[in-house]
Formats: structure tokens, C-alpha cells, sequence
């Protein structure tokens, strides 16, 4: 019978899979929340955009929507580079890529914020 422990890989951190599995709860729970207002809740099961905008009036709609943004980078950046910890990269090569999608992962969540206030402002 084989041995069911793991050794980690260089480059593996228990914080992270922490964090991509508890990221991973978070996303269903606000998408369950997501779905329910956006099509159960919606007159006819669809917000149209000025329904958007008065939704996001709620100071606590861009808010969960802004942890829902943050939650699925992190998660889905987190999945990504655990599918790269598999091609035994070089430590260099690995604190490039670290980098990289720090970069990209602040990118796109200061983008994604931006454009929740901008929607929000939309009056």
C-alpha cells in the first residue's frame, strides 16, 4: 500500500492553500447571494444597467461585489500558480512569476473597484 502523506514541493505554502480554499468558500456563498438578487429577486429575472445602478446605491452591494472581485482573483491566481508549482520551476523563475501575478492580481483588482465606484457614480 502506498503512503498517502505529501511532501511539498519548493515554492508550496500552507497559507496560500489556505487561503485558495477558503477564497474558493467565500466565492460560492457571494455568488449564491449574486444569483439570488440578480435573477430571483429581479423583476423578470435580469437587472437591466439603471437597475444596476440603483442597486449599487446600497452602500453593501459594492461592497460584497468588490470581495467577491478580490476573492476570485486571488482564487483563481492562487490555482494558476499551484498548476505552475507542477512544472518544477527554478526558484528564479518562481519569484518572477510570484511577481508578475502580484502585479497583474493588483491590476486587475484596482481596475475591477474602479469600475464598481464608476458604476456606482453612474446617475
Amino acid at each position: 500500500m502506498q503512503n498517502a502523506s505529501h511532501e511539498m514541493k519548493p515554492g508550496e505554502n500552507t497559507w496560500l492553500w489556505l487561503l485558495k480554499i477558503f477564497s474558493g468558500l467565500f466565492i460560492l456563498i457571494i455568488l449564491w447571494v449574486h444569483f439570488v438578487v440578480n435573477h430571483f429577486v429581479a423583476p423578470g429575472g435580469l437587472l437591466m444597467f439603471e437597475d444596476v445602478v440603483a442597486y449599487y446605491q446600497n452602500p453593501l452591494i459594492p461592497i460584497m461585489e468588490a470581495f467577491f472581485l478580490v476573492f476570485v482573483i486571488l482564487h483563481s491566481l492562487l490555482g494558476v500558480r499551484s498548476i505552475l508549482l507542477d512544472l518544477n520551476l527554478s526558484g528564479r523563475i518562481l519569484r518572477a512569476v510570484d511577481l508578475f501575478m502580484t502585479l497583474f492580481g493588483l491590476a486587475a483588482t484596482g481596475y475591477g473597484i474602479w469600475l464598481l465606484f464608476a458604476v456606482r457614480a453612474y446617475i
